[in-house]
Order: C-alpha cells, then structure tokens, then sequence
C-alpha cells in the first residue's frame, strides 16, 4: 500500500538564502532526531555549473519503543520479521543537484535502513517562486511503504504518515526560524 505526503511552502527569502539555510539546517538543537549529516561527494558539472552533492543524515529512531518490543503470542510470531526496528540509528542518504544559473535546487531523499521491509524516497525542489522572484518555493513529495511486517504493516505505515506529516511541518519551522535568524525579517510583496 504505503502513504504518500505532499508539501508545499513558499519562503519569502531569495532563492540563494534559503538553499544556503537548508544545506547548513541539520545538525541543530531544534530538531534532536538528526544527529548528523555527512558530505560524501560533492562535484560540479564544468559545462553547466550544477553543484551535485551526496549526504549522508544519521537519525534517531523514531519508531516508537512500544512497535519494537513483541507484545503478544501473535507479535511474537512475527517478532523476527520486526526485530530489524531495534537498530537505535537509521541513515538517510540524499543527492542534491543544484543549478544556481536557474535558481532550483533538486533533492532526493531515500533510506539506506530497513531496506528489506520499507522503502522511503522522498523528493524535493526549491526554485524561485512564480508569485514573485525574490522567494523561494519548496515543493516536496515524500512516500513510505513498509513490507515483510504481516499485519504491522498498516500500523507502521500509520505511525509513518503522522511522523512524516510532523516532520515535514517541524522542518518548515525549523526553515522559517533559520532564515529570519541569518537573514532577518522576510521580504514584503
């Protein structure tokens, strides 16, 4: 099955702002689930002066204790197959292609845990926002679908769409406060 979560925020911060913010966003005291992000390539394309990057996030799990632990007769029978929701850590890996010629910035998000029994990719853009060229759009689709976990499937899929959902707003806020912190106050129409 799987749930599907879709984001859009306009910023009211040039486009160069926001993508200098959102590459420097995590680690940060506001969001204690992401212990770290790693470059592990970044290189520009000579012909076309695309900046690709390739991050590794380090996160808590957030998968609630109660998921992990078997709490049945009828958990337990499947207990090897969520057994993997133990790790205390997943990794996130994300690719970026920013073209600053064009003002956009692609991004795709997928996990490199629990690949298995779930699959989360998440794709995003920012680029300058056709309301008005001194801000930035952000426009955001992300997907989880959880497999090989019998009947947990719907709850862990459940549980992923709230915690996807929060995220997404968690980190809009996060965004906002960021720029008016480095930036100032948002430009005015």
């Amino acid at each position: 099955m799987g749930v599907t979560v879709d984001v859009r925020q306009v910023y009211k911060y040039p486009f160069e702002q926001v993508v200098a913010s959102f590459l420097r966003k995590y680690p940060n005291p506001m969001d204690k689930n992401v212990i770290s992000v790693k470059i592990v390539e970044e290189k520009i394309d000579a012909s076309t002066g695309v900046i690709y990057r390739k991050r590794i996030a380090v996160c808590r799990n957030v998968v609630p204790e109660i998921l992990r632990k078997p709490l049945s007769t009828l958990v337990f029978l499947c207990w090897k197959k969520i057994s993997i929701l133990k790790v205390p850590n997943i990794q996130l890996e994300e690719e970026s292609w920013l073209n600053p010629q064009e003002r956009n910035m692609a991004i795709r998000t997928h996990c490199l845990t629990w690949t298995q029994h779930a699959s989360m990719k998440e794709e995003s853009v920012f680029q300058e926002s056709v309301e008005n060229p001194n801000w930035t759009e952000f426009i955001q689709r992300g997907r989880i679908s959880i497999t090989g976990a019998g009947f947990l499937n719907y709850i862990l899929e459940t549980f992923a769409s709230t915690f996807l959902r929060q995220g997404a707003q968690k980190g809009i806020r996060i965004m906002e406060m960021l720029l008016k912190e480095q930036c100032g106050a948002p430009l005015a129409e």
